[in-house]
């Protein structure tokens, strides 16, 4: 039996991706492996929206060199954001590589396989859905490619532009993921809201179907919990969909809303299409239709010409607006984006690394803070993971160590019997894909500690 063995580096769309090429090589007879000196066939799934990604798939990739060298028959394939339109660079790096592939072009990479054509017909790839594995969560692509074209952004050269998928082949994808135990999908756009906007009316007389309305047609999906949404863009975040959202039960009171800068010249040379002011007036309506909700956010710090004046708003703002989460990154240059051609990198590195540090610090007591309010609270927690020896972490524990997530997307630790033990009968099981209650009785920036609460139905505070 053939093996092969996958690794993904990057966003949820590069894990969906990578999902969906697994399960067309089981399909096709393949076995995975962990080990990729047992494997037949390697694929790298590569990212390139970080200096640090690129250098961790390219450290990967020089450490595969010694296992072609031993098994010449063995083929290696890279795919993802880091393989552009032009690929010699990387061939003369990489002669040992067998193909190099766009994202999303799944036949290319199994090209190599040399598999009869009739093996991935026209009907092949649209049938093909990620299995969850036992996984009660799902990543489902709704809306391929971009079309912002932020100065320091390559996803548009390296996945083209906005493409939205049938609302019918998505319900059809989600259907297929509950079917397997999947219980909360989260729809992926590198814009998520910017759904439907390239496809045509659904008739001559109305407006774009949009994400609220792929939404609703995923609420009706029988064994659904819950729905979530990555990522926002500030623009695209009209009214009606936010207020749909929120009429929808199974929809979670989650955002990630990127800012990346809080002042309004960087804005305008990132590109980004809306001004400090615009994103403050998105944040409000969110609240206003969410109350509870949690919102993540994105910054980047040390984009070229930003002033210890302009890092200080972007700060301000961050305090100002206390976010849930703050991914911050020090910018890096990517290479044929407009930022790296035509704006210089003036920030240096000491700067941007004691800018981030700062941003980190302000982040996790604003985190601390949020989550410290939640205790004494019980919440509605989704399990994710179950762990055997509970927080003692002892295997003979009569206890598991269970984890979860809120509506909101908070981390929750808690413990549960084990079935095995005498408290573990009756109501108190949990497995993964069961909705719980947690009373929370610690929290930190990053996670909360609780207690699982039997026989209590959903909590009125979604969170």
């Amino acid at each position: 039996m053939s093996a092969y063995h996958l690794w993904t580096v990057g966003c949820q769309v590069n894990q969906a991706d990578s999902g969906k090429l697994a399960a067309g090589l089981r399909r096709l007879g393949w076995d995975p492996t962990d080990h990729p000196a047992d494997a037949d066939f390697i694929v790298l799934n590569t990212c390139a929206v970080r200096e640090h990604a690129e250098e961790r798939a390219a450290s990967k990739l020089g450490a595969l060199a010694h296992l072609k060298r031993k098994n010449p028959a063995l083929k290696i394939a890279v795919m993802g954001c880091m393989v552009g339109s032009k690929d010699n660079a990387l061939r003369r790096r990489f002669p040992y590589v067998d193909i190099f592939a766009r994202p999303q072009h799944f036949d290319e990479v199994l090209s190599v396989l040399g598999l009869p054509s009739d093996d991935l017909g026209g009907e092949f790839w649209p049938s093909v859905f990620p299995q969850s594995d036992g996984h009660p969560t799902a990543f489902v692509p709704v809306i391929e490619g971009c079309d912002k074209f932020c100065t320091y952004c390559i996803v548009p050269l390296r996945r083209g532009r906005e493409r939205s998928r049938p609302i019918a082949a998505v319900v059809q994808e989600v259907r297929a993921h509950v079917a397997r135990g999947v219980r909360e999908v989260t729809l992926l756009g590198q814009t998520v809201e910017a759904y439907g906007k390239d496809q045509p009316p659904v008739d001559p007389a109305t407006v774009h179907a949009d994400l609220f309305d792929l939404m609703a047609a995923c609420q009706a999906i029988s064994g659904l919990h819950r729905i979530r949404a990555l990522t926002s863009y500030p623009p695209d975040m009209s009214d009606r969909i936010l207020e749909g959202m929120a009429a929808l039960p199974k929809v979670c009171e989650s955002f990630s809303l990127p800012v990346q800068s809080g002042d309004d010249p960087l804005l305008a040379s990132m590109r980004r299409g809306y001004t400090v002011d615009r994103f403050r007036d998105r944040i409000q309506k969110v609240r206003d239709c969410m109350p509870a909700v949690g919102i993540s956010t994105d910054v980047i710090v040390g984009f070229p010409g930003e002033s210890d004046a302009q890092f200080q708003n972007t700060y301000d703002l961050l305090a100002e607006l206390r976010f849930d989460k703050v991914h911050v990154a020090a910018y890096s240059p990517r290479p044929g984006t407009f930022a790296a051609r035509k704006q210089p990198n003036t920030v240096p590195d000491p700067v941007k690394a004691e800018r981030l540090q700062a941003v980190e610090a302000l982040q996790a007591a604003i985190a601390a803070q949020i989550n410290r309010r939640l205790e004494g609270h019980t919440l509605q927690v989704l399990v994710e993971e179950i762990k055997r020896g509970g927080s003692q972490g002892q295997d003979a524990s009569p206890t598991r160590r269970c984890s979860g997530r809120t509506r909101t997307n908070k981390l929750v630790h808690f413990d549960a019997p084990s079935p095995a033990s005498p408290a573990g009968d009756g109501p108190s099981d949990v497995a993964a894909g069961d909705l719980v209650e947690v009373a929370i009785t610690g929290s930190g920036p990053w996670s909360l500690r609780g207690a699982l609460v039997p026989d209590r139905r959903p909590s009125a505070m979604r969170t």
